[in-house]
């Protein structure tokens, strides 16, 4: 990780003119995030529940049963990813209470996860700030000044399985135990992680004493997979496609990176309301102190906001290729296209 001089400030007018934009939409609305929180984590409980009478009858319907389960386990990620930008409540202690105990259930300590993330959105699609809060993504340059063993080391890691079977386990089960790039300076992220660590112990430990190890395994597992899986498979389609957003830090711009640099992800409706609309994502970006229940009206009342990139769940077969930040061309390439692009070059 890189650290260059201060972030390059946008021109003042540019900061004007988006801060009266968005800041309608910035103010929590106390009774829409509590009833978001007690219905989404009623649903969630009730489902568990269900799933787990649902071994009686077969594991097939654990199975089916966990596919809305882990959809509402998404759903009480955006209301920690909400706590940990400030959005969700006005209250900074409640908010962080919520976030870290939630982060418990999602295996992830929240104030060493809210510090990265917070990295990840002040400096998106800066090529001279990259190593944290993101997917790795390096230069056709870069790549190509690598030995082969290295280029082979980064083409397994972005291959489809590694991504989003084994990443999110890797990255909520290992990772987030004891995460080696925070810097030991940082208490705060640090103590949250044994606290963390600690919560998932008991957490365990009372559906064990509840229910038996052996069942509360048989049901937790899967919601975790799928809810991980699908949750990394959001964030990748988020950022990584053909004309998404990268600069060099003397170049970057931090509302250019916002508005194309994130797309707009288009989810039927319920899908949309499960994922608590953060496919709206260059919204999201703009200002991540927007509620994710205003980001669809922020982005419909604006015509600043149309004329993004829009992804469809289909489209995300052609996205995973795209592995390589091409600086000439300005464009997300795929292993293929550099090979061809270098031998054309010369």
């Amino acid at each position: 990780m890189s650290h260059p001089s201060p972030l390059v400030a946008p021109d003042r007018a540019k900061i004007d003119r988006w801060n009266r934009i968005l800041e309608p939409y910035r103010t929590p609305d106390t009774v829409r995030s509590v009833t978001q929180l007690v219905v989404t984590s009623l649903c969630f409980l009730g489902l568990w529940y269900g799933a787990y009478r649902a071994l009686a009858v077969g594991y097939w319907l654990v199975l089916l049963v966990a596919v809305p389960a882990a959809g509402f386990m998404m759903r009480l990620f955006i209301i920690q990813h909400d706590c940990g930008h400030g959005s969700f409540l006005r209250s900074r202690r409640a908010r962080d209470w919520i976030g870290r105990l939630i982060g418990v259930l999602l295996l992830t300590p929240y104030d060493y996860w809210k510090r990265t993330h917070a990295y990840h959105h002040a400096h998106s699609g800066d090529l001279d700030f990259r190593g944290m809060g993101d997917v790795d993504t390096f230069t056709v340059a870069e790549y190509f000044s690598w030995s082969r063993w290295h280029r082979l080391k980064y083409r397994l890691y972005r291959h489809p399985i590694v991504l989003f079977a084994i990443g999110p386990v890797w990255q909520f089960g290992v990772k987030h135990r004891y995460p080696w790039d925070a810097p030991r300076n940082w208490t705060m992220a640090w103590r949250s992680v044994w606290w963390t660590n600690a919560g998932i112990a008991a957490g365990v430990t009372g559906g064990a004493l509840a229910v038996g190890i052996r069942p509360f395994l048989l049901v937790q597992a899967p919601i975790t997979m799928m809810a991980t899986a699908a949750g990394v498979w959001m964030f990748y389609v988020q950022h990584q496609f053909e004309h998404t957003y990268w600069d060099r830090h003397e170049e970057w711009d931090y509302y250019d990176a916002s508005l194309h640099g994130a797309s707009y992800l288009v989810l039927p409706r319920p899908l949309d309301w499960l994922t608590g609309s953060i496919g709206v994502h260059h919204v999201h970006h703009m200002s991540p102190r927007i509620p994710n229940y205003r980001l669809r009206q922020a982005h419909e009342e604006n015509p600043e906001f149309h004329e993004v990139t829009r992804i469809r769940p289909s489209d995300t077969i052609g996205l995973v290729r795209r592995a390589l930040w091409d600086e000439d061309e300005r464009r997300l390439v795929t292993f293929g296209e550099a090979h061809r692009m270098a031998r054309a070059r010369g």
